[in-house]
């Protein structure tokens, strides 16, 4: 029994050498049949002769059928070696799981959606309207041209607030679409990372601990990748809109001077409409990861992103009208 257990021990040695060479199942292997090798060793030592016993110095007492190994050893020896199958196995084959929760495609119709959309729209246009307006003149007519100031027309920022409900629906129902166009075409990874919650990653990434910059950095990358899908949604509307206005106008006038300007009047639209989806998708996500490290991951990374996404095409703009003398 000595010689085997040295047997043994020069042979787990031999395999501590290179462990990279030998699998997983093949370690389990070693230590089931160095179970098996030892309770063998000690079925032997038991069924010896007294001359074997004083040669090795057993104390087991002699009897002529052996010592059998208890059912509950060998049991757990099994059961120890298939958990440790399992877990390996586990452990190799399994894969990240990536969950793509795609929303309803009328989501830009529901009523929580829909109203908040409308109450944006009316106060975009109604608000410029409740401005002051002092007028320092001492003149006799002056109530008569206070009252001429007075009078406000409420029709047209209706039907300006009409159309901007209208455009934001068509804008988010065209994400919708894209998303699922996305789900069926590309990989489930890259699914996964355009419809990605980005303020609950940002709360995730928190947690994380990382260095200042380093999470700034990941909140502006994943940011860009998810408000991807709106901007581009955004681009086609846009576009569209500028298609659709100059084909319905070339059927009005039919001259052909009229009809190049209008190409490149359209041309120019296009590129236009480009560089403000660009800017704002670059200053939202630079905004995204600045607000996220300021305040709260969650709010912050909102907060920061439309921020980023109001004032992306205005500086843009400013700064191709002051270099490049371009107005955008």
């Amino acid at each position: 029994m000595a010689g085997i257990a040295v047997l043994l021990d020069l042979w787990r040695k031999n395999q501590s050498f290179n462990p990279g060479l030998y699998s997983a199942r093949t370690y389990q292997s070693t230590q089931f049949f160095s179970a098996s090798a030892a309770a063998t060793a000690a079925s032997l030592a038991a069924g010896s002769s007294f001359a074997s016993r004083a040669l090795f110095g057993s104390q087991v007492a002699y009897s002529d059928a052996g010592v059998a190994l208890p059912e509950d050893y060998i049991s757990n020896i099994q059961s120890a070696s298939e958990k440790l199958l399992n877990h390996d196995a586990l452990q190799y084959s399994s894969t990240k799981q990536y969950n793509v929760q795609l929303k309803p495609l009328f989501s830009a119709f529901e009523l929580r959606t829909l109203a908040l959309t409308s109450l944006r729209s009316f106060l975009l246009y109604y608000l410029p309207l409740l401005e002051p307006r002092a007028n320092m003149e001492d003149d006799d007519d002056f109530l008569e041209d206070n009252q001429e100031e007075n009078h406000v027309d409420l029709v047209v920022p209706f039907k300006k607030s009409v159309i901007q409900i209208i455009r934001e629906s068509t804008v988010v129902t065209t994400r919708r679409i894209l998303e699922r166009i996305s789900v069926h075409h590309v990989s489930q990874r890259m699914a996964w990372k355009l419809l990605k919650d980005i303020p609950q990653s940002a709360v995730r990434k928190a947690g994380r601990k990382m260095p200042t910059l380093v999470y700034i950095y990941c909140v502006s990358r994943t940011t860009f990748r998810g408000h991807m899908l709106g901007v581009a949604a955004s681009w086609i509307v846009q576009v569209g809109i500028d298609v659709y206005r100059f084909f319905t106008s070339g059927f009005k006038t039919l001259e052909e001077d009229d009809d190049e300007k209008q190409v490149g009047v359209l041309g120019q639209k296009v590129f236009v409409a480009t560089v403000r989806c660009i800017s704002s998708l670059i200053f939202a996500s630079i905004g995204a990861g600045i607000g996220a490290a300021i305040i709260r991951p969650s709010r912050g990374q909102w907060i920061g992103c439309a921020a980023g996404d109001l004032a992306g095409p205005i500086i843009v703009a400013v700064i191709a009208d002051k270099v490049f003398h371009v107005t955008l």
